[in-house]
């Protein structure tokens, strides 16, 4: 347990840096957070790569705390609570319920003692004295002295402490703390922050630096052993429905603006036989496609209330999924959400009510009591929860969702419950439960925007906002390979067989090749150079398949290691006799190549520069058996939403999804590696970001019954020995963290591209991925040869032309010289 005497001591800065050095030192740690806050787990779980969890007996009940800990530290070898506020405050005239000491005593959990000393040097030993003495039952076990201004300083505070007994673990100086940015409700939340990841490192290294770990790791395996079973959803709730009956889904609110909600929240409704798919209020249109009801948690709509506004087909969705009755749970955020406005700006407009900011800041935890029968619970259920906003809601209530102090509260009816009360589902699973049965009981009367209902494709109608989006679909949409300009099945085109490795030229500066321009980590090129000592006998897949399922979260027989994506899709072409395979265009040719060489004629769905070649599921085919997408796309650096992906999915249709740049992408966000849905395949690679395109390294996650129709056309020991020590030196911890850091760097390096070329006015896609799609003119690819730069052509994709061309991330200082040559080059047309 991480404590303090106080808050602001730097808690969450020691708590997290722990996780994130001890991680990176190759220990599975997982991530505690003692009260209901939701901003601290956010950072713990970009330090571990685990859930962040929270434990607080108001939120959950004293007799959870246990369970949850082990459910939550469930495969880890250390689990790190950080406390809150002052090691002994809790609840307002509980006595300390509630408080750090009181986790601490439950889970029977040894306390290390941050302290800001900037203020004080011997009466620090006063203070920490004072600390062990005020509760013998509170196992306080080491100190970490915090904000030093001098080494002088430090040993001053050191001496003084000796009499306490207590060992220093370590000493940060005041330029060590390395913090999160705050604003009106506390620190920024890590999914907002760019660069979260970076700042992370940093501090990882510093805590690495100044910490004794082997001594703190000796105090944590003083920690007892706790007598209890892990809390498990499955116990705490009752499915609903019948298992070979399909899921409804429950789509939850995600991205910058909501970031609050429990990790149990999703796990319990996925017990109660939901599907949760998050959306992103921010950029995405349309709900993910089956919604059944709407899970809106916190965050701050109020920050992001321009963003939010903006998105007008996404408000009009979810007003009339809401009051069509749609079941729908929204806290806080959500419940400003569903306002007509916030500060003024256009909201959902589902509640008559509007929001504003105020300087008051509400704290506080609360006890709520159901007024009536409605989707939160039957009259008279009492439920525990906690309120964090600064923004009131006028009126503050219609029927409403709670009595809180004798006072309606919120708006509750039997299908919606919004309010500022926020709750914890594993203190109060029947709320989960409730939830759910509404769920799957919805039967929607209504269409949602951007939405046809079921079956309506099928019969060939299209509502006149879709008619008017797929205009010209039949002409671009819809195309073979033969009528698009190109050969015949089983031939292979000299453009599909064009890579960015045949731009280069000695002399030339390479802004071709997508392959991550910083040298190998030491640990990748021991592990590779080590595998030619199994050279001597045949590879056996079965330990990097293991270790690439663990990384995403699937059973072992998911995924299927490959000599590189190509091989991937040579075994996807020969699975099966396609009837009509589609491949999304512009994207990777390789596709196209395989399917070819397998006998098919692939087909193409052209997407349209016009709206950023963004994908719209309704151009696919419904007698399409085989779609292959790109996320984020090479070349046009399209990340697609993770609905977009999800609406592609039909019966007896296969959706082959290629996220060889998607661990390029920041918390690989839109990716569907660890979805385990029917029909879903998805590919990738190691060659990009570890630049290893000599080693082909790659591998597919998959049902088993899809990757067994894989393995049958695969030759034996067709992987090597050396990119299965890729694969295996990959999937750690230490190199998930590498991984984060070069991704950090890739957003920031790109970011000096996409500036020059904005200033420039040059047109170009917005990025996800290390490389970036512009429209510098026609001749531009040959213009920029002859002076010195190599870049990826783009007219050998299918629906661009010499006009486009396909420039690869670089470190700034070789960016800007391109840069400078656009500039001096232009007009290039």
């Amino acid at each position: 347990m991480i404590a303090a005497p106080a808050s602001g001591h730097g808690k969450t800065t020691v708590a997290t840096g722990l996780m994130a050095a001890l991680s990176r030192a190759g220990h599975d740690v997982s991530g505690h957070k003692v009260g209901p806050d939701y901003i601290d787990p956010g950072y713990h779980a970009l330090a571990t790569g685990k859930p962040g969890r929270n434990l607080d007996p108001h939120l959950v009940g004293e007799q959870r705390l246990v369970p949850l800990l082990l459910h939550g530290a469930g495969g880890a070898d250390l689990a790190i609570i950080e406390g809150v506020m002052g090691l002994y405050d809790g609840q307002i005239g509980g006595e300390g319920f509630a408080s750090t000491a009181h986790v601490a005593t439950v889970t029977r959990t040894p306390v290390v003692l941050v302290v800001d000393i900037s203020h004080a040097s011997r009466s620090i030993a006063a203070l920490v004295q004072g600390m062990v003495a005020f509760d013998p039952s509170v196992r306080i076990v080491g100190v970490i002295l915090n904000k030093a201004g001098s080494e002088r300083h430090a040993t001053e505070v050191v001496s003084a402490l000796e009499s306490t007994g207590l060992p220093v673990l370590g000493v940060l100086q005041r330029d060590d703390g390395i913090v999160a940015p705050s604003r009106h409700l506390g620190l920024v939340p890590a999914d907002e922050r760019d660069d979260a990841a970076h700042a992370l490192d940093r501090l990882a290294a510093q805590i690495a630096e100044k910490i004794d770990l082997v001594e703190l790791l000796a105090l944590a395996r003083t920690a007892p052993a706790l007598d209890a079973e892990p809390w498990d959803a499955g116990r705490e709730i009752s499915p609903v429905g019948e298992p070979q009956e399909s899921r409804p889904v429950v789509a939850m609110a995600g991205g910058r603006a909501f970031t609050f909600r429990y990790a149990e929240t999703e796990e319990l409704l996925r017990a109660a036989g939901c599907d949760v798919v998050t959306f992103d209020p921010l950029t995405d249109e349309a709900l993910p496609d089956g919604t059944a009801g709407l899970y809106l948690g916190g965050g701050f709509p109020e920050v992001h209330a321009a963003g939010l506004a903006a998105n007008a087909p996404l408000r009009e969705a979810l007003r009339v999924a809401v009051t069509s009755g749609m079941p729908t749970h929204a806290e806080c955020a959500g419940l400003l959400y569903l306002c007509r406005t916030v500060d003024g700006m256009p909201m959902v407009g589902a509640l008559d009510a509007d929001a504003i900011m105020t300087p008051k800041l509400t704290l506080s935890y609360r006890t709520a009591i159901v007024p009536a029968d409605q989707l939160t619970g039957v009259a008279g259920t009492r439920v525990t929860g906690h309120e964090f906003h600064r923004t009131t809601v006028t009126p503050a209530a219609g029927d409403p969702a709670w009595l809180v102090d004798g006072k309606p509260h919120g708006f509750g009816t039997a299908t919606l419950h919004a309010s500022y009360v926020h709750t914890h589902w594993a203190g109060h699973p029947q709320m989960a439960q409730r939830f759910a049965e509404a769920v799957h009981a919805y039967h929607p009367t209504t269409t949602t925007a951007h939405s046809e209902p079921k079956g309506r494709a099928e019969r060939g109608h299209t509502s006149a906002r879709s008619a008017g989006r797929t205009k010209g679909r039949a002409e671009r949409g819809h195309t073979s390979a033969r009528s698009a300009g190109r050969t015949k099945s089983g031939t292979r085109p000299e453009a599909w067989t064009w890579h960015g490795d045949r731009e280069l030229a000695e002399g030339l500066v390479d802004f071709a090749v997508n392959i991550h321009d910083g040298p190998r980590p030491d640990w990748l090129d021991t592990a590779l150079r080590a595998s030619l000592d199994d050279i001597g006998a045949y590879p056996d897949p079965i330990d990097a398949e293991h270790a690439i399922a663990r990384r995403h979260g699937r059973r072992p027989d998911e995924a299927l290691a490959t000599a590189g994506a190509a091989e991937a899709f040579g075994l996807i072409a020969r699975a099966r006799d396609w009837r009509r395979p589609f491949v999304v265009h512009p994207q990777f040719t390789e596709p196209d190549v395989a399917l070819a060489a397998a006998g098919h004629t692939p087909e193409h769905v052209l997407t349209d520069a016009g709206n950023g070649f963004v994908l719209d599921p309704a151009a696919v085919p419904e007698d399409a058996d085989l779609v292959v997408l790109g996320n984020p796309t090479n070349p046009t650096s399209v990340l697609h939403a993770e609905q977009t992906v999800r609406q592609l999915l039909r019966p007896g249709r296969v959706v082959v999804v290629d996220e060889a740049f998607m661990d390029s992408v920041p918390g690989e966000r839109h990716s569907v590696a660890g979805a385990p849905l029917p029909g879903l395949l998805v590919v990738r690679s190691l060659t990009k970001l570890w630049s290893i395109p000599g080693i082909r390294a790659g591998y597919v996650l998959g049902a088993p019954d899809l990757l067994a129709d894989l393995r049958r056309h695969q030759p034996p020991w067709s992987v090597s020995s050396t990119a299965l020590a890729a694969m295996l030196a990959t999937s750690t911890p230490e190199a998930l963290a590498e991984a984060a850091r070069r991704t950090t760097r890739i957003v920031q390096h790109r970011a000096v591209l996409t500036d020059g070329l904005t200033e420039l006015g040059v047109q170009h896609v917005t990025p996800a991925a290390p490389f970036v799609l512009a429209r510098v003119g026609l001749g531009a690819h040959d213009r920029l040869r002859e002076v010195g730069y190599a870049v990826r052509r783009a007219d050998t994709f299918p629906g661009l032309d010499d006009s486009w061309i396909r420039i690869a991330v670089r470190r700034p200082e070789t960016t800007r010289k391109l840069l400078a040559t656009l500039r001096i080059e232009e007009p290039w047309t």
